[in-house]
């Protein structure tokens, strides 16, 4: 699969996806004997990967790391395991900043219903 139907298929520019090959945060992707980048399936899993990381907040710096001791090998299964918990902390964390905010905001919601249910002015009629 060519770069500009990468782009399509998963919303990403290609711009992206030249720079987080170029940085590491993705691996190296074949390309073929025009020198044109050819994603293969495992290339479009580890972009589902990036992206989802990515859209969690993680940063590109923790990817590159990731992707580093990925290429290490099984000696840093627990190294990589380490990294993967710590971001769940992290995104957790961000749930429940969310979640607090998505309540105040359901809160206000209800109380303007009820103040609007309850007013009688010139615009009611």
């Amino acid at each position: 699969m060519k770069i500009k139907e990468v782009s399509t298929k998963f919303d990403i520019p290609a711009d992206t996806l030249r720079y987080w090959e170029r940085e590491g945060a993705i691996p190296p992707v074949s390309r073929d004997d025009a020198g044109y980048r050819d994603y293969d399936d495992e290339d479009l899993d580890w972009i589902v990967f990036a992206k989802c990381m990515r859209e969690a907040g993680v940063s590109i710096e923790y990817l590159i790391e990731y992707i580093t001791l990925f290429k290490q090998g099984d000696v840093t299964l627990q190294a990589r395991k380490d990294l993967l918990r710590e971001q769940l902390g992290t995104i957790a964390q961000r749930l429940h900043e969310i979640q607090h905010t998505y309540d105040l905001i359901a809160d206000k919601v209800d109380n303007y219903e009820k103040r609007v249910e309850g007013y009688h002015g010139k615009l009611s009629r």
